[in-house]
């Protein structure tokens, strides 16, 4: 197979070994920062979200006939339903630490909540719920995707903003006018070249890699939700659950929105082959078997979608190679360690590109699909979903609270698109 690199590469293989494992590890590199970025903030294992993101990702693709090249990572999505928990069990007496596992068996409901979403797909069919999802609806929330997460990537920034300057300039040095395989792995490049940048500059202290241990197992017994079972708190475990299966709803929109990126990037209608029910059931195993552990809910990630777009390499093998090195790296402490202590600003220049890409699909899905702006009804849905996504999670901190609940800007803006379109009624 003779390969410029210029062309859509569906079958990774004739590439050789070698290229592939670079191709799986910029996969990984990919979804590490913000994968990590949860357990980070919520207190759960590191390395059980890197063993999980990592399961759930093969999990999601036997389910989908290994058809779909998407990486399954941490949600964000549910960050606010443990901290809700966590506040909850605080004022009965619990520490964080023993908050978690209940709020993971949440998390497992809520990852049951796809399978009935999953089912309306299949008794339905596709076309008939997809009427709710025209392309007026979910190029928006494509777009609203990537300019949500800018902000993360803009606070990354601001801690160097030489080291994050120079991984934009390798990626799109590399992306823009390099040859052979350099332009197929400008992430990977960009990591690596503002991570030294960043240890020339002394944004990196070592003193945790070397504190940590070669091999490790990635979790622990009282990490997991066998901690609760043996001594339940019935109702804290009931506020648990009402906190966070809501959550799900929102989820679940976004990620009919990831499934119309990956699809609008790579050209194939994963929609409708293997077929959003499969995609659903996908993501829902990955996220409850991930909560029995005490890792993190998972979720078809849009930072992968952003490297499919840039290297135009949409085999799934290549994902799964990226989820083997994490499921290996799991194991590793002391490589979690190295990945722990990468410069926030290297993640936040390479962020900048790679959110810029997901909403740059966005737009392109809008084009492709000839959705008419003349037309005020089209104009009102998508101004709504901009402005409300956007709106909400810089003027109201993300959130908007609904009984035990909130609900996140995304999820707001979906809502509202979904039900105006299906009460605006487009003339045909």
């Amino acid at each position: 197979m003779k390969s410029t690199f210029n062309e859509a590469i569906y079958d990774a293989r004739p590439l050789g070994k070698a290229r592939m494992g670079v191709l799986g590890l910029q996969h990984m590199f990919a979804m590490f920062g913000a994968t990590v970025l949860v357990p980070a903030i919520t207190g759960l294992s590191v390395s059980a979200t890197l063993l999980f993101a990592g399961i759930g990702t093969l999990l999601f693709h036997l389910i989908t006939k290994m058809k779909v090249p998407a990486f399954l990572g941490s949600s964000f999505a549910f960050l606010g339903g443990y901290a809700a928990v966590v506040e909850m069990a605080t004022k009965s007496g619990y520490s964080p630490a023993q908050a978690l596992p209940y709020a993971c068996i949440g998390v497992f409901c809520a990852g049951l909540l796809y399978f009935l979403l999953a089912g309306l797909f299949k008794a339905f069919g596709v076309k008939r719920v997809l009427e709710f999802f025209p392309p007026v609806v979910t190029g928006p929330i494509i777009i609203a995707i990537g300019l949500t997460l800018s902000g993360s990537a803009i606070s990354n920034c601001t801690s160097n903003w030489w080291v994050a300057l120079i991984a934009v300039a390798v990626i799109v040095i590399c992306n823009i006018w390099g040859k052979g395989m350099v332009r197929i792995v400008p992430i990977l490049l960009g990591v690596l070249v503002s991570y030294l940048a960043g240890i020339c500059f002394g944004e990196v202290d070592f003193t945790p890699v070397k504190n940590a241990a070669w091999i490790g197992l990635p979790f622990k017994g009282e990490d997991t939700i066998l901690s609760v079972l043996r001594n339940t708190d019935t109702g804290l475990l009931l506020s648990s659950i009402f906190a966070i299966m809501p959550i799900a709803l929102a989820t679940m929109v976004e990620h009919i929105g990831d499934m119309c990126a990956i699809s609008s990037t790579t050209g194939r209608n994963y929609l409708e082959d293997p077929g959003l029910h499969r995609t659903l059931i996908g993501d829902g195993c990955a996220t409850a078997i991930a909560s029995l552990f005490g890792a993190p809910a998972n979720t078809t990630y849009g930072e992968n979608t952003g490297v499919l777009n840039l290297t135009k390499v949409y085999d799934p093998r290549v994902i799964r190679l990226a989820a083997m090195f994490a499921i290996i790296l799991s194991f590793c402490p002391k490589f979690a360690a190295i990945i722990q202590i990468m410069p926030a600003a290297t993640i936040g220049g390479v962020s900048l590109v790679l959110y810029g890409m997901i909403s740059a699909v966005g737009v392109r899905n809008l084009i492709e699909n000839k959705v008419d702006f003349t037309n005020s009804r089209n104009v009102i849905i998508a101004a709504l979903i901009l402005v409300l996504a956007i709106g909400i999670k810089y003027g109201a901190g993300d959130a908007i609270p609904i009984g035990f609940t909130s609900l996140s800007g995304l999820a707001v803006a979906a809502i509202v698109g979904i039900i105006l379109n299906a009460i605006l009624k487009e003339k045909k």
